[in-house]
């Protein structure tokens, strides 16, 4: 399911990140190694979404910050904890070097910079639900297409990405309503 808001997502995070997953999932997953990569840069994925959503929550003026955007922050932050958790099990099961955490993140982050006048909480909010999403899609095909047997069982581990990209699915459509709820 592809999701579009106004316009496409300007900030240089998510152009990194997409760019990152493109090249890492253009093709079928090729080796434990490379599942343990991807499942990394998914964890940083999400510590990027948690960290946003507790700067907001800290940096909005008082009148910013009604109940719902309260609660959707705080829900965006404790389902990005949680799904970082959920990879790093995944990681942890592989019989595989995984690459070092600062590799991946400076992949993510390399050229992340969070923009003072962004279009505001809920587009921020929704650019980072669909970036995931669209990750853990597009890593769930990659995963899907590729006949190489892995050292983790491949239908707990399509099982797990299937409910996180659930789970992202689910903040889309949440933020969506808020938006559209707003004058």
């Amino acid at each position: 399911m592809a999701y579009a808001y106004a316009r496409p997502c300007p900030s240089p995070a998510y152009v990194t990140a997409r760019e990152v997953a493109a090249v890492s999932l253009t093709h079928p997953v090729a080796s434990d190694h490379q599942l343990a990569r991807l499942l990394q840069i998914g964890m940083v994925l999400e510590e990027v979404v948690e960290a946003r959503a507790y700067k907001h929550h800290e940096t909005l003026a008082a009148d910013e910050l009604d109940a719902d955007i309260v609660e959707l922050l705080e829900e965006a932050a404790e389902e990005s904890e949680e799904h970082r958790k959920r990879l790093e099990e995944l990681v942890d099961e592989l019989e595989a070097d995984p690459v070092a955490y600062e590799e991946i993140e400076a992949l993510v982050a390399a050229r992340y910079e969070a923009e003072a006048d962004f279009d505001g909480v809920l587009y921020d909010q929704l650019c980072n639900e669909e970036t995931a999403y669209k990750f853990y899609d597009d890593l769930i095909g990659a995963i899907e297409s590729s006949e190489v047997t892995f050292s983790i069982d491949r239908e707990r581990l399509l099982t797990v990405l299937r409910e996180i990209r659930e789970e992202e699915k689910e903040g889309v459509e949440e933020v969506t309503r808020l938006m559209e709820d707003r004058p």
